[in-house]
């Protein structure tokens, strides 16, 4: 059996022949889906500061980022090739503060009622938002670091709930 076909059997977007294709998720039933992600991005002291107080010359950094994690989650199906086309029924996403490593975690929260998960979205969500924070803050930092971006959570339809495992550091 040759790779293409194992992978065909592993990897639900090939078929037998090992091509690429999109689910048909058309006889699922609709469950109530939602997702957890998060990532973050590391400032320098004086960056951290400027956005923490709102000071930063291109405006408000976090809010900007905000819209614009929202409206990469409505968008996902466009930039990643096989994902399906969403109605979105939630799009939240929030910031934490840690001082003491100058970062900027972000959190993505995305829900549907529909026939497949929304990770996908809550994922984009992280990292446009992080994007959007380092391209409003490039100016004057350009050593950001992006990293970390990953689920945390996602709960419904077939395979059920699942919680991200701590990695031993």
């Amino acid at each position: 059996m040759s790779t293409t076909t194992n992978q065909a059997n592993a990897f639900s977007h090939f078929d037998q022949a090992g091509n690429a294709h999109m689910i048909d998720v058309g006889d699922k039933p609709d469950t109530k889906r939602e997702a957890v992600a998060a990532g973050a991005i590391t400032l320098s002291p004086e960056t951290y500061n400027m956005v923490r107080e709102g000071t930063m010359t291109k405006g408000d950094v976090l809010g900007v980022a905000r819209i614009a994690g929202i409206m990469a989650a409505k968008k996902v199906a466009d930039i990643i090739p096989l994902a399906h086309p969403l109605p979105i029924s939630k799009v939240e996403i929030n910031f934490n503060f840690n001082p003491e490593k100058t970062t900027i975690e972000i959190v993505a929260k995305t829900a549907i009622t529909g026939k497949t998960g929304v990770e996908m979205e809550a994922l984009t969500a992280v990292s446009v938002t992080a994007l959007t924070i380092y391209d409003m803050c490039k100016a004057v930092d350009k050593n950001m670091v992006i990293d970390n971006i990953h689920l945390i959570s996602k709960s419904g339809g077939k395979s059920g709930t699942f919680k991200k495992k701590e990695l031993n550091k």
